[in-house]
This record gives C-alpha cells, structure tokens and sequence, in this order.
C-alpha cells in the first residue's frame, strides 16, 4: 500500500483502468471512509462486503462482463469515481465493467505539463469507429445532470462515431480563444494555440492509443468552444475534415479590444478542405457595425451570437465555401444561449459529419 491512495489509483487508472484484472476476478477499490460494499446488477444490488485496510476498502470478485455496480453503505448509494467505464442510470451515474455495447468511458488527470490537467471522456461505440469527432466542454456533453441537463450527446451520436470529450477548467475562457479581447476594463484570453496544442499532442494521441482514432476527424464545440473549434482547424489545415460551432462566440478580439476575429481571420484565409457547419438562436435586427470595428455586433436586439455567425457565413460563401456541401448553417429562431438549447439541435452537426 502507499501513503498517497489517490495517486496509486490515479496509477492503475492509467494502464488497466478501475476496476483492475487480478487473478480471481476484478479488484474494486475506494478510499473513501466507511464499511463499504460493492452492489451490482450481477449479484441482485445486495452488496459485497469489502475489506477496510490502511486507507483503503477493497474487494476482488469475479463479476461478469458488462456488469453495472456502485458502491454501497447501506445507506448511501456511489458509483465507483475512478472506473473507466460508466453510464447514467435513473439515479445518476453507474459504473460499468467491460460493457460490450457502445458505452461512456474516461483518463483522469491527463495534461501536457503546460495547461491544467483535465478528464478526457469518450463515447466509444460498439462498432469499429469511422469517425471521431473531439468536443470541447466534455463535462457538459453526457451528463444529465450537468448545467442546464448537459447536451446529452450519448442521445444524439450516430453509429460507428467515437466522440472524445474534453473537460474545460477555471482557466476556459483563456484557453478556448485565440487572442485577448477586453470585457469591462479586464483583459481576457489569447492561450487558444496553448489549447490546441494540447489537443494536437496529447488528446488525440491518447485518443488513438486508447480507443483507435479513425481517418475522419472532426471538432465541434458551443459558445468559445466553437470559437475554439474554428482555430483549431485553422491552426491544421488538412488535419480536421469537420468543425462545427453551435453558438459560436465569433466576434472575440472586437468586444473590448482591436484584434483580429476569427470572422476576419477566414475571410483573409480564403477556401479550404474542412467542411464548416455554424448555427445560432437568437435572432438580430439590424446586425450592425456601428464601431465600425468590422464585426456585425452592435445590434442591440441580438442575441446567441446570431449576427457574428450570419457575418462568418456570409464570409464564408464569399470565399468559395458552397452550402450543403462545405458550409452549413442553421438559425433555430429565439433559442437560447445554453445546454438544453444546443442539446435540441447537436444531431444536425453530428448528422452531417457522419457522412463526410
């Protein structure tokens, strides 16, 4: 045993992954205090006795694949926060073990030794995948009980896509943009380079090691996560055949601050091989620029970013983007700026990307 629990079983968690092959079955591990016992589909949620040692409980059972289980006092019901594999049960979330259909997994922890480390999630699916498409916001994205009840991807993902979520941090308005801009005399943001670095060099090779990445590869977020979606491609033409903003925060640089815009920046880059997909709610009237900074922000009836993602489309076809071929856009009238609302519409992004 070790005199740091937590870090061993970050250890384990690293390689085989919670709960851990040993010889007579599964080990099951928590350090949280108490008499503890494992409960699970494949022994009627009765519970298991664990045994408490040096600061930890741990049980090895022999428990069939696919099995679901939480860990129980008696009174209180947990999943298992360090299992690999997880789903969402009526109650909230379950552990699972070995799941064999498509099925929620997660690497705590992970982090290039530049930014915060971060939970990276992942839908994987049953089958082989054919395409994977990397998500900003990954607590956000399966959890019902996350903000505004989450975008519930798990509901929307086609058949065959592996959808690798990625955990945002106190630091998110920082890392999801690509240059500082100014709100209220504070300047924020510009470590969008820092942040898709991290995604070029570590997630998506963690990616591929894990569960395999796929040829066809895309990347999708909501608000600065679709800001940040759009620089990432931007920083690796070729790389990503899909990005996709869904309420996209396309006017940052020009709020506070006189910095090129993600509008400006595809304007001047001209046509490229990424198919690009934008929506918003909200609606504007005018959509002006009356700063005259060059961003179509200053109508005061706008809302969800709608008149900086009608600018970039119309930038866009301009350029030589064609709609429904490699340009996309969407305008879902009055919807609001959150979870619920991007949860509603996420299957026309994740629809069209799947037969790319």
């Amino acid at each position: 045993m070790t005199e740091d629990p937590d870090a061993a079983l970050l250890d384990v968690s690293r390689t085989t992954g919670w709960p851990a092959p040993v010889d007579g079955g599964w080990l099951f591990v928590t350090t949280e205090p108490g008499a503890w016992s494992v409960a699970g589909d494949f022994e009627g949620w009765a519970g298991l006795p664990m045994t408490e040692e040096a600061g930890y409980s741990w049980l090895v059972a022999n428990v069939p694949d696919a099995s679901g289980y939480k860990f129980t006092d008696g009174t209180n019901w947990a999943a298992d926060p360090w299992s690999r594999q997880y789903t969402y049960d009526d109650f909230g979330e379950m552990s699972l073990l070995n799941a064999e259909d498509a099925h929620l997994e997660r690497l705590f922890a992970v982090s290039d030794g530049t930014l915060a480390a971060r939970t990276v999630r992942a839908w994987v699916p049953a089958e082989p995948a054919t395409h994977v498409l990397y998500v900003h916001d990954g607590q956000n994205l399966f959890d019902p009980g996350a903000s505004w009840g989450g975008w519930h991807l798990q509901d929307s993902v086609p058949a065959a896509m592996l959808v690798v979520g990625i955990d945002n941090t106190a630091a998110r308005m920082d890392e999801y943009t690509h240059v500082p801009d100014s709100l209220d005399g504070e300047t924020y943001g510009g470590q969008g380079d820092a942040y898709a670095a991290f995604l070029e060099g570590t997630v998506r090779p963690l990616a591929d090691a894990t569960w395999g990445e796929p040829a066809t590869v895309g990347v999708m977020g909501s608000s600065l996560g679709g800001l940040i979606s759009f620089h990432v491609a931007d920083r690796a033409p070729g790389e990503y055949a899909f990005a996709a903003s869904l309420s996209g925060t396309m006017g940052w640089g020009s709020i506070g601050a006189d910095n090129e815009t993600m509008i400006a920046r595809y304007a001047a880059a001209g046509h490229r091989g990424t198919a690009l997909y934008l929506d918003s709610g909200g609606y504007g009237t005018t959509c002006a620029d009356a700063d005259g900074d060059g961003t179509h922000d200053d109508d005061p009836d706008a809302a969800d970013n709608y008149c900086e993602t009608a600018q970039l489309r119309d930038v866009l076809e301009a350029g030589g983007y064609t709609f429904d071929v490699d340009l996309f856009h969407w305008h879902e009238p009055g919807a609001e700026h959150n979870e619920a609302a991007w949860a509603d519409r996420v299957w026309r992004p994740m629809e069209i990307f799947a037969v790319l």
